[in-house]
């Protein structure tokens, strides 16, 4: 795990799971500046910013927030990535906040499409690289691919990781249901032409895992691609109490974990699952 300048990590401790935890949830949806930090940054502390008065505990920003798929410049805002860990820490710990989203990591001569994870008190809880790339827009060809499934423990309970593309992949959600997460978050940058994709999926996910999921898309245009915003939050049984539309939107919703462990009790699909006749 990387280390950043004054950003302390996470002991690592195992933590109690506190199924009847209830906080607040919530996402900061905006156009993504195609590598431009400042402006990007700005709009992300705002939105931030907004939450945060609003007493939110968890927040999520889209998937390359910080500069966007900018592929050629990818080693100079991997660079800059420390640095913005480093503000988004004083966030966290100004609101007592959790936060995720995704930035460029650079490690041994790659670059990581990285989902991050700060927790309330500023360490450093989670980091997740994207395992599934999108070849279709040449992903693959400008990041390596990481290898593992995350969850991880934060003052809001454990936290499973996804990245936009991986939300097609249910053995990696599944995955995090079976390691203990009781909420996921996906950070996302979900073209506008396959909306009704994302809308069906983060619903079933949620369903068939029965989690919440925490999930922010970016809007806006670039180079003739539309983005489809729908970031939303959406309960173990499908409901979105939260669903931004196409534009900006900083919106968020109550979570309460005993929703889970009701809805587990009367269907318990994972005590009931049996893998042995799964395999291929």
């Amino acid at each position: 795990m990387p280390t950043f300048v004054g950003l302390r990590q996470d002991s690592g401790r195992k933590k109690k799971m506190n199924t009847e935890k209830s906080f607040k949830a919530g996402f900061v949806q905006f156009d993504v500046k195609l590598g431009d930090l400042d402006s990007n940054l700005s709009t992300a502390l705002d939105g931030l910013g907004q939450l945060g008065t609003l007493d939110v505990k968890l927040a999520v920003l889209p998937e390359m927030w910080s500069c966007g798929f900018d592929n050629h410049r990818l080693s100079v805002h991997a660079q800059k990535t420390p640095a913005v860990l480093d503000r988004l820490c004083k966030v966290a710990l100004e609101y007592n906040m959790v936060i995720a989203g995704s930035m460029p990591e650079a490690s041994d001569n790659k670059i990581f499409n990285t989902l991050y994870v700060l927790d309330s008190n500023g360490s450093l809880a989670g980091v997740y690289r994207k395992i599934h790339l999108f070849s279709l827009t040449d992903e693959d060809k400008f990041y390596a691919a990481g290898n593992a499934a995350v969850v991880c423990e934060t003052s809001v309970g454990p936290l499973g990781l996804m990245t936009c593309y991986d939300l097609r992949f249910p053995e990696l959600c599944r995955s995090l249901a079976l390691k203990g997460a009781l909420a996921v978050v996906v950070p996302a940058q979900w073209p506008a032409v396959r909306i009704h994709h994302w809308d069906i999926l983060l619903r079933a996910r949620a369903i068939e895992n029965q989690f919440f999921i925490v999930a922010a898309n970016r809007c806006g245009e670039e180079s003739g691609l539309v983005y489809g915003g729908h970031s939303q939050i959406v309960t173990p049984l499908g409901n979105v109490p939260a669903m931004a539309e196409h534009g900006v939107s900083v919106q968020n919703a109550g979570i309460d974990f005993r929703e889970i462990s009701e809805f587990r009790n009367k269907i318990p699909c994972l005590n009931e699952r049996v893998p042995g006749s799964y395999v291929i």
